[in-house]
This record gives structure tokens, C-alpha cells and sequence, in this order.
């Protein structure tokens, strides 16, 4: 990524690069500590950091174990196999900058469907013991902060040395190279693809996982379910479903045809969203509350609710762009803008964007859902602490960080109708607000 394309100012854009790359795995850390030994208390963990400084969380920092790292390997083997080997459509991409278009093979809702029967099975029949994963959930995290860290360290040398098309590139800059990454589309031989391997199975598929083993060690504890953490699972696994019913739509998402993988990306997904996305379910594991059959079933409802809306907003757009805008949209004919902009290599190519339905109300009016649908898995924790609410605030600004570099991007792509369009949709996220 050259400076040019930078969204912020350069210095900003380098101190939150250094920032977060020594910042965010302590951070990990902290939160599990936060939520499994500090009785999810933000202020016991501030008052003991306060007090131990450097050396308490040294002290607290679980060691990596040969336990956690099975584990980790264990999952990685049988999501790497079954991302191989199980049958799916063939899907393009879309087109790179360099003309570039990867194929993919859409078999997420198999791998998923397979790895949650799977571990459901090896708990049932007595084989593995969900628990475990709990019990030994700070090694693991430890572990894969380690060595997710050595992974982007080879992802960096492969992007130099051996990079698998032509959309990959340096800034010049090692630090800029390692946190954004060398390859758009990094592979191992043909088939491979890393970026579907750290973002789909390993990260998304572990945000199913992660809560069930949640509810079984809470069940175990305690004897029984609590109904806020079963609402929290419900929602949570309808929303990571939808993910894997919509995979072939993520793939033209900024995250894999925009962002290239580096450390924002591949370690985010690896490390970062099995514990701060499952961390409002980590949390109500020692703190179960009872809502009551009404309470639970309104944030049921709301909560699947925002989850559908977030779906057909994708799935509004994927329709559009499939059929070229010859296709309903709310009950008539779509109203759309016809973009050119030129590729790298010189081409000249058309693009339709969608000024009606759900994107006539904002360019990003899709992330108001997914914003409100992780409150509603979140509120069932009630308002004891504050720490199951992190990740709505995280999403919230990670989402509207990226409204803002994806409406930078399309600004430079189209140029005047990109301005045609902010004028016939003018909010970015919020109708009416902003």
C-alpha cells in the first residue's frame, strides 16, 4: 500500500500501525484474564496492572503448552482437509486492480456444518471434552498470539520471494509491508487460499465453536443453561451461519478483494476474533443471568431480526450485481449509477452501483444491522460490567473506519461517479445522521 493510498494522514496511520502491533496481543491477553480470573471487572484488572505494572502481566501471561498447541494444530489439520477436500461450486472473484480474477471453491457452509457436528459428536460420544478448550482457552490464546505473529512473518517472506499472482506489491516500508501485508491473494500451489483459510475456516469457524463450548462448560459448572447465554448463542450462531450461507459474497468484501494479508488481516482473524468476538459468551460462562421467558425472547427476536436485515442487504446487492441490475429490488426495477474506471493495466471497464433499497438509504447502510445485531447478543449479559459490551464498540468503529476507507477507495476508482453517486445517496452510514 503506497502513501497515496493511504486514508489518514501518514504519521497517524504509522503510530496506529506501531500501536496496535504492540498493543492488541497484550490486549488479548488481558481481555481473557478480564473475563475468566478478574470476574469480568475492567477495574480489578486496571487497580492489579496499576499496582504490578509490567511484571503482573508478565505473571499473568499463560506460557504456551504442547495442550494448547495440539489443539490449535488438531483444528487447523481438519479445517485445512476439509477446505481442501470438501465439494463446493466453483466462484469467482472479482477483478483485481491488475486484472487479476481468483477462483474460489464455496464450500464454507460444508466445513462448518461438518466441524460443528463433528465437535458436537466427539463431546456426546465421550471422545473430547469441550471443557478443555475453556480450561486451557488463556494457553491457547497465548499460543496462537505467538505463533500467528511467526505466521505473518512468513506470510511477509513469501510476498517477496514467492508471491502467487500478480496483485501483490511492497511500500517500501517493512513496517507498513508486515501490517498490511505483501499479497492480496496469497495461495499454497493452486488451490489454497490462505486469506479463505485464516478469515473463513480458522477464524470464522471458531466463532461457532467457541460459543458452544462456552454453554457446555457453563452447563457443567452450573448444572444447568442460563437463558441469556442461550440467547447469546442462538444469535450468535444464526449470525455465523448467515456468514457461511453468504461465503461467496465475502469474498468481494474489502477484506479479501481490498485488504491484502498481513498482519491487520491474518492475525486479526486468528487471534484476535476467537477472543474478542466470543468474548460477551466468555464472559457470561461465571456470570449467568437470568432474564425471564419475555426478556429473552424480545432480544431473541431483535436480535435475529438485525441479523436477517444485515443478510438481505448483501444479499440485495449480490442479486443486483449477479443479474446487471435486470432484477426487483423492494417490488421494482432497481435505480442504479453506470461507473467506467480504468484499471491498472489500462483497461476500461463498467461498474453498476445501487442507489435503491436497502443501498438507497446509505452507501453503508448494511453495518447499522450488524452493529445493532452484536448489542443484541451482547445486552443478554445485562449491565453488571461493562467488558461484554467491547465488541459492539470495536465494531462500531472498526465499521465505520471502514466505511470511510471504502468510500475513499471508490472515490479515487470512480472519480465522477463516484460524486454522482454521494449526491443521490449523501450518508455514509446512518440515513438522516451521517
Amino acid at each position: 500500500m503506497a502513501e497515496s493510498q493511504l486514508v489518514h494522514p501518514p504519521l497517524f496511520t504509522y503510530v496506529s500501525m506501531l500501536a496496535l502491533l504492540t498493543l492488541v496481543p497484550p490486549f488479548v491477553i488481558l481481555m481473557w484474564y478480564t473475563n475468566v480470573h478478574a470476574d469480568g471487572s475492567v477495574l480489578q484488572t486496571f487497580n492489579y496492572l496499576k499496582e504490578n505494572g509490567l511484571q503482573g502481566l508478565v505473571d499473568i501471561w499463560p506460557r504456551p503448552t504442547t495442550i494448547a498447541g495440539k489443539i490449535i494444530i488438531c483444528y487447523a489439520l481438519f479445517e485445512a482437509t476439509l477446505q481442501l477436500l470438501l465439494p463446493g461450486k466453483r466462484v469467482e472473484g472479482p477483478i483485481s486492480p491488475t486484472g487479476h480474477k481468483p477462483v474460489y471453491k464455496a464450500n464454507g457452509m460444508a466445513a462448518y456444518t461438518v466441524t460443528l457436528i463433528t465437535y458436537l459428536s466427539l463431546w456426546w460420544f465421550g471422545i473430547f471434552n469441550p471443557t478443555i478448550v475453556y480450561d486451557h482457552l488463556g494457553e491457547i490464546l497465548s499460543t496462537l498470539n505467538f505463533g500467528s505473529l511467526i505466521f505473518c512473518l512468513l506470510l511477509y517472506i513469501k510476498g517477496h520471494v514467492a508471491p502467487s499472482s500478480t496483485d501483490h506489491g511492497s511500500s517500501g516500508n517493512i513496517i507498513v509491508d508486515f501490517y498490511w501485508g505483501m499479497e492480496l491473494y496469497p495461495r499454497i500451489g493452486k488451490h489454497f487460499d490462505i486469506k479463505v483459510f485464516t478469515n473463513c475456516r480458522f477464524g470464522m469457524i471458531s466463532w461457532g465453536v467457541l460459543p458452544i463450548t462456552y454453554c457446555i462448560k457453563q452447563y457443567e459448572e452450573y448444572g444447568s443453561l442460563s437463558d441469556s447465554m442461550l440467547v447469546h448463542t442462538i444469535i450468535t450462531l444464526v449470525y455465523v451461519t448467515k456468514f457461511f450461507w453468504w461465503e461467496a459474497g465475502y469474498w468481494n468484501t474489502m477484506d479479501i478483494a481490498h485488504d491484502r494479508a498481513g498482519f491487520y488481516i491474518c492475525w486479526g482473524c486468528l487471534v484476535f476474533l476467537p477472543c474478542i468476538y466470543t468474548s460477551p459468551g466468555m464472559y457470561l460462562v461465571k456470570h449467568p443471568v437470568n432474564l425471564g421467558l419475555q426478556l429473552a425472547i424480545y432480544i431473541l427476536v431483535a436480535g435475529i431480526l438485525c441479523v436477517y436485515i444485515n443478510y438481505d442487504c448483501d444479499r440485495q446487492r449480490q442479486e443486483f450485481r449477479r443479474t446487471n441490475g435486470k432484477c426487483l429490488v423492494w417490488g421494482k426495477a432497481p435505480s442504479k449509477i453506470v461507473a467506467s474506471y480504468t484499471t491498472t493495466t489500462g483497461e476500461t471497464k463498467t461498474s453498476l452501483l445501487l442507489t435503491s433499497g436497502w443501498w438507497g438509504l446509505a452507501r453503508h447502510f448494511h453495518y447499522v444491522p450488524e452493529i445493532l445485531a452484536s448489542f443484541f447478543w451482547s445486552v443478554p449479559a445485562l449491565f453488571n460490567h461493562f467488558i461484554p459490551y467491547f465488541y459492539v464498540m470495536y465494531l462500531t468503529v472498526l465499521l465505520f473506519d471502514r466505511a470511510k476507507r471504502d468510500d475513499e477507495r471508490c472515490k479515487s476508482k470512480y472519480g465522477k461517479y463516484w460524486k454522482k453517486y454521494c449526491e443521490k445517496v449523501p450518508y455514509r452510514v446512518i440515513p438522516g445522521i451521517y
